[in-house]
């Protein structure tokens, strides 16, 4: 055991949240499905390719190409001709993606603005800020 208890604290509760998104139970929440996650890697990277989202997720190439198939097949994501190599399709957001990302972070935030229900907004900004700093430090 660890001898630092907030870092042993910081653990259990790093081990509780990736139970939970192992059982996606904040994308069931909210109403989005497992390609919900390549709304989230096209909004953050722009232009991206089927491997970028699979680097970006952290899984094999089939199966982002699974997860891109199905948000194209939802209408949420397009494939487009890349300029500079034509061998290359890039992603982009239709406008039903794009609503239905608006959607999923309202959903989320909804979610996480009442685990912190009971929070004064000093407490929710440092959390905050410390969350972000932390999630900075960790390894890619």
């Amino acid at each position: 055991m660890y001898k630092d208890k907030e870092i042993a604290a910081i653990e259990r509760a790093m081990v509780a949240i990736r139970r939970r998104q192992r059982r996606r139970a904040l994308g069931k929440r909210v109403g989005a499905a497992p390609h919900f996650d390549v709304l989230d890697v096209i909004e953050e990277s722009g232009s991206v390719s089927v491997s970028g989202v699979a680097e970006a997720l952290s899984v094999d190439q089939p199966r982002a190409s699974r997860l891109v198939t199905a948000a194209v097949e939802e209408g949420l994501v397009r494939r487009v001709a890349d300029q500079a190599d034509g061998r290359r399709a890039l992603l982009e957001l239709t406008d039903a993606g794009r609503q239905a990302l608006e959607a999923a972070h309202a959903g989320r935030q909804a979610v996480f603005a009442e685990a912190v229900s009971g929070w004064t907004e000093e407490e929710r900004a440092s959390f905050a800020r410390l969350l972000t700093r932390f999630v900075e430090g960790l390894p890619g």
